[in-house]
Order: structure tokens, then sequence, then C-alpha cells
């Protein structure tokens, strides 16, 4: 519309200038045939229909330094408007249109002048503006149709283009996340990646994404909700098979064979640990786990047990190297830090028997231990055939992290949450020969209030 408000200012000043020109081009045949007359006389009733004709009150022509009036009705009174189509600029064009058909009354009488024929300077004529007026109204009332019809026929363009390019996209995104909130574990509800490279195409294939991501993770707790249930269904049982196992090992450890009094002991601790894990129901499954009692630790008798829980011999298939720092020791929860190394080491003794037979020479575990500063350093390393890059994208995370098939991550996911416990940080190292993982546990801050009443009791 503005556009056309823009186009109808010219357009409207150049129909009241052709108008007129078409008044002058048949004042130019009624000056042809005046002039043709003899002695320049003409009947008053062929005057009066030329004039008629023409639609004008006078025409008059300019020849020489001599001003002659052709033909009039009456002699006109004085004029309201000038015009020189010879000469108009086109912004006193606009202005004197609109005054035309706005101020000036249909009575007035406007005068216009133009190129005259047969050698004289100019003819112009006398005209009421009256039907002028009204044929401009007419032309602005055609222009005004038009426009509302080419808006019309944009607005429903631009209608039909929304609808197809945005609303019904944005129609078909909404009643998708409608139906994947009803059933987020359908994958038959989740959007539709589109091929689109605007804004609408950005958000589906970021919405697919999502929906996607989410009913894995529902999947996933599902599956975490499921063996919760199964576990607590077989908690009660294993517990009662555990402490008859358990008094069974306490009348083991009345006989005087020295390798039963050897290996009654960390019999007797193991089952004590397994009933305590049992009670817990499985301590990944809670919220969280307990905050770890903290003590100082020997180190190379925290390793030695884990061999002896893991049952790696000496002169067995599988080497085990260990490098600890004479007389280190860690501040740390001991059950809590046995069951991170347990599952580690775990993990290394199943990758190198997936390579049997074993050399150990070849297939070797290692752990190491070091001090810097406050913060005691743990390496647990293997020779065998390393991570799957999979594995490495998921590390630390349940049911995802495996670095084996059929397993499920809940090893090293346990192991990183019980580290995390400790304020320490653990990680896998790059570019070593298998798989090395680093424990890094700082000792506990020391509270130099209670130090000082500690010296001074003592």
């Amino acid at each position: 519309m503005i556009a056309e408000v823009l186009i109808y200012l010219p357009s409207i000043a150049n129909f009241r200038l052709s108008w007129l020109s078409d008044r002058l081009a048949a004042a130019h045949t009624a000056a042809l045939v005046l002039e043709a007359a003899p002695s320049g006389t003409v009947p008053d009733s062929l005057g009066r229909q030329l004039l008629d004709s023409i639609g004008a009150r006078a025409v008059a022509m300019k020849i020489g330094g001599q001003r002659r009036l052709l033909a009039t009705r009456e002699v006109p009174e004085a004029v309201s408007q000038d015009v020189d189509i010879r000469k108009v600029g086109v912004v006193p064009a606009i202005v004197d249109a609109f005054a035309t058909l706005l101020v000036i009354d249909p009575d007035d009488l406007i005068r216009a002048a133009g190129a005259a024929p047969m050698g004289g300077e100019f003819v112009e004529i006398v005209v009421e503006a009256g039907p002028l007026q009204q044929a401009m109204w007419r032309y602005s009332r055609n222009v005004l149709l038009v426009s509302l019809i080419i808006s019309c026929i944009t607005a429903a363009l631009v209608y039909l283009t929304l609808h197809v390019l945005f609303v019904q996209p944005l129609h078909r995104i909404i009643a998708n996340m409608t139906a994947f909130r009803a059933n987020p574990e359908n994958p038959n509800r989740i959007v539709r990646r589109s091929t689109r490279a605007d804004e609408l195409g950005i958000a589906e294939r970021e919405l697919a994404a999502m929906q996607t991501e989410l009913a894995s993770m529902l999947a996933e707790r599902y599956r975490l909700a499921a063996l919760g249930l199964a576990v607590s269904k077989i908690n009660h049982d294993l517990r009662n098979l555990l402490n008859s196992a358990q008094l069974i090992s306490d009348r083991l450890a009345t006989i005087a064979d020295p390798q039963v009094q050897r290996f009654a002991p960390k019999l007797v601790l193991a089952l004590e640990r397994a009933i305590a894990f049992c009670e817990t129901t499985l301590a990944y499954g809670r919220a969280q786990e307990p905050a770890p009692d903290r003590k100082p630790v020997s180190v190379e008798a925290l390793v030695e047990e884990v061999r002896d829980s893991l049952g790696v011999a000496s002169d067995g298939p599988i080497g085990w190297v260990t490098a600890v720092e004479r007389g280190l020791t860690l501040d740390v929860d001991y059950d809590q830090m046995l069951r991170v190394l347990i599952n580690l080491v775990r993990n290394a003794v199943q990758a190198l028997e997936g390579r049997a037979p074993n050399d150990p020479a070849r297939d070797q575990i290692r752990i190491s231990g070091r001090r810097e500063g406050s913060v005691v350093v743990l390496e647990v390393s293997d020779t065998g055939p390393g991570l799957t890059t999979r594995a490495r994208e998921h590390l630390f995370e349940a049911f995802r992290g495996s670095t084996r098939s059929g397993g499920t991550g809940l090893g090293l996911a346990i192991a990183a949450e019980l580290v995390r416990l400790h304020g320490g940080e653990i990680g896998l190292v790059e570019g070593t020969l298998g798989a090395t993982f680093r424990i890094a546990i700082p000792d506990r801050p020391v509270d130099l209030q209670d130090r000082r009443d500690q010296r001074a009791r003592a």
C-alpha cells in the first residue's frame, strides 16, 4: 500500500496533465477549423459546437505578438489555475493536482496552454474544474481498487508462503513434541530430521538430537531401575548365604593347619565385606556413597590385598609388578580405596586373559605409587590391547564405558565416584602400552589449631 501511495502521487499529477493535453489537442483541431474560416469568422452555432466538443469555455492562440481569441461562449471570468503543459515540474505538478482535486470548486476555471499549430506560439483553453475533478476522482477510485486487489493478492501469497514455510512445520514440531511427551520411549515419536538450512531446519535437527539423547537416557534409567529391583530381590537370600559361609569360615579358623591359618582371616574379612555390601543393596544403586572414613593406609599392604583378593599368583600366567615407594601411605578410606583398585585390576586381568595363552613376560600388571608433595599418585597399568574408541568416549559412564563385550562399565563408574569422594582425580593416561589409569589423592588439609593442641597435650 505504501508503494501504491508513492506511485499514486506522480500518477494523479500525470493524469491531470494528460487530461488537459487531450483538451489542448482537440483545441488544435478547432484552431485549424477557425483559422480556415473566411475572414476568420465562423457562425456562433459552429463555435459553440466546437467548444462543446472540446469541453472548453474559450479557445485562444498567440501568433507572433498577437493573442487572438478564436472562440468563446462568454467572456471568461478570473481563472483559479494556470497550467503550461510545455514546462511543468514534477513537484509543482503534484501540488497543483491535489489543489485541483481538493481545494478549488467545480465551477472554478482553469487555463491551460500548449503548443500551437501553424507556427503559433501556443494555444490555450479555459475549462471548468468540475469535469477534470470528476475524471481525477474516477481515476483515484480505479487506482484504489487496483491497489486493494494487488494488496489482497499479495497478502494471500504472503499468508500461503508463511503457512507453508513456517506455520505447517511449527504445527508438525508441536504435534511431535506432544506425541513424544506422551510416549518418549517410542523411537517412532522422534521428529524427522529436516534438510532445511534455515532456523526451522536447525530447530528440527536439534530437537531430533535432543529427543534421541533423552530416549537413550530414559532407556538407561529404566535399565538401572530394573537392575536395582533385581538386586533388591536377591539381596535377602544372598545375605543369608553369606552368613552361612561366614559361620563355616569361623569354624575353619579353629583348624591348626598353617595354610588354613594363613588364608582363613582373609576369607573371613572378605565375607564380612560382602555382607556389608549386601546390606547396602549395591552401593552404586544408592543415592550416594557414604563419606569416606579417612585414615593413614599403607599402600604396599593395600596392593598386596588387592593381589590376594583377585588371586594373581606370583607363578601364574599373568605377571605382577609392584613399584611403590617404601613406606608410602595414603590418607583414604581403606575399604573404598580397596574397591577402587580391585575394579581397575580386575579389568586389567580380564583384558589380559582375553589373549590366552598368557605369557608372564608379555602379559603384566603393574601398580606404581609415589608422593608428589601433598598428593599421592597411583598408576594401574597393563600390557593388554588397550581401550576401544567407544570405551574412551564413554569412560567412567555406567553401562556405556565397558572395556569388554558383555560388560556393564559399573566398575570404572564406581571407581571414579569413590575417587571423587576423596577429592581426587582419576583418568586414562594417553600414549601408553595397553591401558594405564592414574589416580591422584590429595592429603586432607591439617587444622593448625588441632595440631597445636595435640602437641600441647603431648
